[in-house]
């Protein structure tokens, strides 16, 4: 099943799974034996909160100056179309929020408050605004503090406005598949109260318990 953009649930075919690798390098050289194989662009090209969900557990990698860094993404939020008055695309097609226009797959990154950058990928069809906040990190590789938070995630992982539109499909910044979460708690977004109505959708998706979420 996968949820609609108004969040009710639809038959679907079947899950998009990467196939898997073995022996990469994780947090203090442990091995990690999960899949290793990025997700396809088809895996974001599907209504914004199957995709915020499954995202869950999954892994962020960056790899720029023969450097890689990896997080296990344990903290999401799903925007969702210009009628949702969290989302950027509440404005319309401007020159900040364009590539959440664009094709599924690719990077949103804008800057708040003059000093954090903010990380999204873009979800859905081309031409439907819509994108899933990542929020917070488990370091695995690469990392020196924390990752908790949409600021620090970007800042741990080396993301700015150079990465904004990235495709996410490539080389450089790309998600792969990680281990399931073993539990899945939803809340409303985080620092939406001026969305009305729109911010008590329970649109916020985290690993339960996790130590590396930003805020219970």
């Amino acid at each position: 099943m996968e949820e609609s953009r108004d969040g009710r649930a639809r038959a679907t075919g079947a899950q998009i799974r990467p196939r898997t690798a073995q022996g990469v390098m994780g947090a203090q050289g442990a091995e990690y034996n999960g899949p290793v194989d990025k997700l396809p662009r088809a895996f974001y090209a599907r209504p914004t909160l199957t995709v915020a969900r499954e995202l869950l557990g999954c892994m962020l990698v960056h790899r720029t100056g023969g450097r890689e860094r990896r997080g296990r993404i344990v903290e999401v939020e799903a925007y969702i179309g210009p009628r949702d008055r969290a989302c950027h695309a509440r404005a319309g097609r401007t020159a900040r929020t364009e590539p959440m226009f664009g094709s599924a797959g690719h990077a949103y990154v804008y800057l708040v408050y003059g000093m954090h950058h903010c990380l999204n990928v873009v979800t859905e069809d081309a031409g439907f605004p819509a994108a899933v906040l990542l929020r917070a990190l488990e370091p695995l590789l690469g990392i020196s503090g924390s990752a908790s938070g949409p600021g620090r995630l970007c800042r741990s992982m080396d993301i700015d406005l150079r990465h904004n539109r990235l495709d996410l499909c490539g080389e450089r910044l790309f998600v792969v598949q990680g281990d399931p979460p073993g539990s899945v708690a939803r809340s409303p977004r985080i620092g939406v109260a001026y969305a009305g109505a729109w911010a008590r959708k329970p649109w916020r998706f985290f690993i339960a318990g996790h130590a590396a979420v930003s805020r219970p």
